[in-house]
């Protein structure tokens, strides 16, 4: 307990945070902070939750996963390959410039070159402006998720990202995991302005006061967001009263929040899948599908879920989860320590082999103690495993450079559907278009490729449906990932901080619209 509370007082002395705050200020001790300030930089829960505070999206998801307005008040399909938005007015940006149709235009333009963004609007030929409060999205053939990718659109300010810095860069380029004029300097029109920012110690947001919304019922004046990685310092934080809100509650502290006087839980369930991807390109034996197969049947997803999980996660044999288009009730959980034996055996790797695996240690819920249990589960049909756990914001540049034979990711996909996820971790690695983006497996099936291709330019939902599904049924028999489980959402909040209306299976709660009572 003592070692505990040092740890807390370190964290929340760093962060330069008082041990009281007025009632409209509040304090969110998450388990890693924004990798940078560019909302393009990366595609990334972290990011979108920092864009959802200091931009806003065109159209944007309700809890049930309807489509709200934003800065487009309202949109129609003008035929199967355009789409018509009109445009809010009055808007303004945090540096006092107006939004208009350049700005989305800017902004499109510039998603398009984002190496983590352009798959999602590589469908599109070209956004163009109508006049200046109206704009239109032209994809290259019928597309049915306009709005859904809309979701990820939120306008820039383009004469605050346009022209050189002082050493002569442009400050627009995007820089993955460096430093650039848009990963320090930011003017969005969204609810809350960055203050201030101490990479790793804590951002500052304060109300913006020249918010378009004025309908928003969110009262917080200023918002600190802490980066507290450990379960057990970020809830006694909570407890202690040091922190308002917390994200995400580990499932073995659920029991202690819930019964605690003045604090609420809230509990949403999760679509994020957890797995690993399996590196045909840096391990020989993992090319041979009887040998991912054997992974597949070694790894106890299902115990994981109920020791480590606590039970608060489902199990997952697919990409997407039930109710997702493509969904298949016959792909469950195959655990099978017996046929994993023969399965290495019929390989020819009776005796196992090595293979070294890299997971995050901040980023999902227990995230470190399930790649070691995978590990020891791995062990038992010869497969000695080189763990390396770490901290987010190592963890990703490693992931782009699908350093380990084994990579854990996790992926929520925002269209609701599986082709989401076969997009980005399952289509093979194109650099051009960013399909496979996140393919660490190197897993390369022609047929997946033509399946989700064809599927995002049906407009049929059945047939659509039917597509996916036959990518899942195929994705299952080549083991082409190891899935873990779907991890349900959890966060804890003083019982003053109405949280529940805002939060979402996004996980990127609004925090521009919370009411602190």
């Amino acid at each position: 307990m003592k070692t505990m509370k040092t740890k807390l007082a370190i964290a929340l002395m760093a962060a330069g945070l008082s041990f009281s705050a007025a009632a409209a200020d509040i304090t969110v001790a998450y388990d890693a902070d924004p990798v940078s300030l560019d909302p393009h930089e990366q595609l990334s829960g972290g990011t979108l939750q920092l864009s959802h505070m200091v931009f806003d999206p065109l159209v944007r998801y309700t809890q049930s996963f309807d489509f709200e307005p934003r800065l487009a008040e309202k949109w129609e399909r003008i035929d199967e390959k355009t789409f018509r938005f009109n445009l809010r007015k009055g808007v303004k940006f945090h540096s006092g410039n107006e939004m208009t149709a350049d700005d989305v235009v800017w902004t499109f333009d510039r998603l398009k070159d984002s190496p983590d963004f352009k798959a999602i609007f590589e469908p599109y030929e070209k956004l163009v402006k109508i006049d200046d409060y109206t704009v239109e999205l032209i994809s290259k053939g019928a597309y049915p998720l306009v709005l859904q990718t809309a979701t990820y659109l939120f306008p820039m300010d383009s004469k605050f990202y346009s022209g050189k810095t002082e050493d002569g860069k442009d400050k627009s380029e995007i820089v993955k995991h460096g430093n650039s004029f848009a990963s320090t300097h930011i003017s969005g029109t969204g609810p809350f302005v960055v203050k201030s920012r101490e990479q790793g110690v804590k951002v500052v947001f304060e109300r913006f006061d020249g918010y378009w919304d004025k309908n928003s019922p969110g009262n917080v004046d200023e918002l600190t967001l802490v980066p507290i990685k450990e379960n057990a310092t970020r809830v006694a934080a909570l407890l202690s009263g040091d922190v308002d809100v917390i994200a995400p509650v580990a499932p073995n502290d659920h029991k202690r929040v819930k019964n605690t006087k003045g604090i609420d839980l809230v509990t949403l369930p999760g679509t994020r899948l957890i797995s690993f991807q399996m590196n045909q390109t840096s391990n020989e034996a993992l090319k041979d599908v009887r040998v991912r197969q054997a992974i597949v049947h070694a790894i106890n997803n299902e115990g994981i879920v109920k020791k480590i999980m606590k039970g608060f996660a489902t199990a997952a044999g697919q990409q997407g989860p039930s109710g997702y288009s493509g969904y298949d009730a016959d792909l469950v959980p195959r655990y099978d320590l017996k046929k994993a034996k023969q399965l290495m055996k019929e390989a020819g790797y009776e005796e196992g082999f090595k293979l070294s695996m890299m997971a995050p240690n901040n980023r999902y819920v227990n995230d470190a103690k399930i790649a070691q249990a995978a590990a020891a589960m791995l062990s038992k049909i010869g497969i000695k495993v080189d763990l390396k756990t770490l901290p987010k914001a190592q963890y990703w540049p490693e992931f782009d450079l699908c350093s380990a034979d084994m990579m854990m990711i996790g992926w929520h996909s925002d269209t609701e559907d599986s082709a989401n996820f076969s997009e980005f971790l399952t289509m093979t690695r194109n650099e051009e278009t960013g399909k496979g983006q996140y393919n660490c497996g190197h897993y390369s099936n022609p047929e997946v490729d033509r399946l989700v291709e064809a599927a995002n330019v049906e407009t049929d939902p059945a047939k659509r449906s039917q597509m996916l599904k036959t990518v899942e049924d195929t994705l299952y028999n080549d083991a082409a990932f190891v899935p873990l489980h779907w991890q349900n959402l959890a966060w804890g909040a003083k019982s003053n901080i109405d949280i529940k209306p805002i939060v979402n299976a996004m996980e990127y709660p609004y925090f521009g619209d919370l009411v602190v009572k």
